[in-house]
């Protein structure tokens, strides 16, 4: 009992530095400004996701050995959601059923991007309905985003389970138009 409480304090720590992350790539405004990502929370929400998926999906593939670590991470971003509706002030009764919302649209998302991976189409038909709402961007935009995704996600495959486990993850930049 003890070892999975001390573990999971390590975890959660690993989570906090991998969220921080997460978010902090979210935020770069070559996202917003080059690959016309919407700057609304809807647009915010969705790159945090799709940064948070390639993370998930990374940490999936590390099996049993990143599980933990893996539902620290999407605890911890669900809570964050829940703060983050709470000072836009969304009221206390229906804070519960947006973060569930929230929680089911990456699920949703998460379905979507990762057969992408293996498949520019389909990875470029999912940011398109998902990242961009139903209204992508030009061509070469969308594109070029899809090439981020797909690299990052190859990179991430590179970076060594003991980095993850010690919450370092770095991620790719989005080539320039």
């Amino acid at each position: 009992m003890l070892t999975r409480i001390f573990r999971r304090g390590r975890n959660d720590e690993a989570a906090r530095a991998l969220y921080d992350a997460i978010v902090a790539q979210a935020r770069r405004p070559e996202f917003y400004l080059q690959a016309a990502v919407p700057d609304t929370i809807d647009g915010r929400f969705d790159l945090l996701a799709l940064h948070a998926f390639l993370v998930l999906h990374r940490l999936r593939a590390e099996g049993d050995r990143t599980a933990d670590l893996a539902q620290a991470l999407f605890d911890l971003m669900f809570a964050d959601m829940d703060q983050n509706l709470r000072e836009l002030g969304v009221g206390d009764l229906s804070v519960g059923r947006k973060v569930k919302g929230m929680a089911r649209a990456l699920y949703g998302r998460i379905a979507a991007y990762e057969p992408g991976l293996d498949d520019a189409a389909v990875l470029t038909e999912a940011l398109g309905r998902n990242l961009y709402r139903g209204s992508p961007p030009e061509a070469n935009v969308i594109e070029r985003v899809q090439r981020y995704v797909r690299a990052t996600a190859a990179y991430l495959a590179g970076q060594g389970a003991e980095a993850l486990l010690a919450g370092q993850v770095r991620f790719t930049e989005i080539e320039a138009p």
